[in-house]
């Protein structure tokens, strides 16, 4: 049987997921802002705030099946205690502060998903891991990518024949409206996807002590917690290294193509 923790080093591990959460805001924030960013319709201090605003709202659009996940669907559930969720965490923030401080745009998520993993299997061995929630993980590492790809040069092509004949000044004005759109849709996405990691961390961590009784699920007061931890390193997110490299060093900046 798994020791039972004390409440301050239960609340201490909390704490640490919660401020992975918060790295993974401030990590991310790159992503959320860069194009809108760039291209000059924000300025870099309300982009964060839009996009802050749009993360923590997110729960009320999506459900909790990443958090589910996570919590049961890559490592067994009873085979997780406190050691492993310190061990999965710390190994995540650190890879997030390596790649932050290098400017170079990486997944916190998939950060968090191979530190579970990796505690996991070194806590139980290769039987802990539920190899079809890491191989439906792994999949989607592979074709996120490339399906953002192709639907992005699909989408470019249609637009251009679209706008063909419309003036620049028209195209620019539509434009600069559309990407608050397109940036609020990805925060949105943002925060319902990747917050829900930590969820699930959090959850599973509860549910390992006892505190959910016979069922896993995630509490409403971990949800809330982790979008106002994530908006919050959305807010504070003021060095610049990797949205300047997202917004300008993969492509030519232009606003119709990042709408897209």
């Amino acid at each position: 049987m798994e020791a039972v923790l004390t409440l301050p080093v239960l609340i201490a591990l909390i704490v640490v997921a919660l401020a992975f959460d918060f790295l993974n805001g401030l990590h991310d924030a790159a992503n959320s802002i860069a194009t809108i960013v760039s291209t000059r319709v924000l300025r870099p201090r309300y982009a964060v705030m839009w996009a802050a605003f749009f993360n923590f709202i997110a729960f009320l659009f999506f459900g909790l099946h990443v958090a589910q996940t996570v919590g049961t669907g890559i490592v067994a559930a009873d085979a997780v205690d406190a050691r492993v969720i310190f061990g999965a965490l710390m190994g995540a923030i650190a890879w997030n502060l390596i790649t932050w401080w290098g400017g170079i745009p990486s997944s916190s998520s998939h950060a968090l998903i191979g530190g579970l993993i990796g505690a996991g299997v070194t806590k139980a061995g290769g039987v802990a891991v539920v190899w079809a929630g890491v191989l439906k993980t792994g999949a989607a590492i592979v074709l996120s990518p490339l399906t953002g790809f192709f639907l992005a040069l699909m989408l470019v092509l249609v637009v251009s024949w679209i706008f063909v004949r419309t003036s620049p000044r028209t195209v620019d004005t539509s434009f600069r409206t559309l990407q608050f759109v397109s940036a609020s849709l990805y925060s949105l996405g943002h925060g319902g996807n990747d917050a829900q990691k930590t969820m699930g961390i959090i959850a599973v961590l509860l549910f390992s002590q006892g505190q959910l009784g016979s069922e896993f699920y995630v509490p409403f007061w971990v949800v809330i917690a982790c979008q106002a931890a994530m908006g919050l390193g959305l807010l504070v997110a003021w060095r610049w290294a990797s949205p300047q490299l997202v917004g300008r060093h993969f492509a030519a900046i232009h606003r119709s193509r990042l709408m897209r």
